[in-house]
């Protein structure tokens, strides 16, 4: 079964509230076993546009994924972050695993 992952671009209006966002998604990150693959980092736009902030976090498969997103763990966490950021968020399967 193929992994999958969260793949997120995301510019943060206000850094010290975005990190009340960080301390409450270790919770559901812990539970659904979220890896952390990329968070933060030097990046360099080579095409298009991004936003400031680049983050892949891997899964054991998609239906955990989806389950650690639609979690209520992870959306008490999503709310405090909302009001300080705007982001785009795609889950996606991997290939070839």
């Amino acid at each position: 079964m193929p992994k999958a992952y969260w793949v997120a671009h995301v510019d943060v209006a206000d850094p010290a509230a975005y990190e009340a966002y960080r301390t409450a998604n270790a919770e559901p990150f812990a539970k659904y076993g979220a890896k952390f693959l990329i968070r933060g980092g030097a990046g360099e736009v080579m095409e298009g546009q991004a936003k400031a902030r680049h983050v892949v976090i891997e899964f054991t498969d998609y239906e955990t994924a989806m389950a650690c997103y639609q979690s209520p763990e992870y959306q008490a966490a999503k709310a405090l972050r909302d009001p300080v950021s705007q982001g785009d968020l795609v889950i996606v399967e991997g290939y070839g695993e």
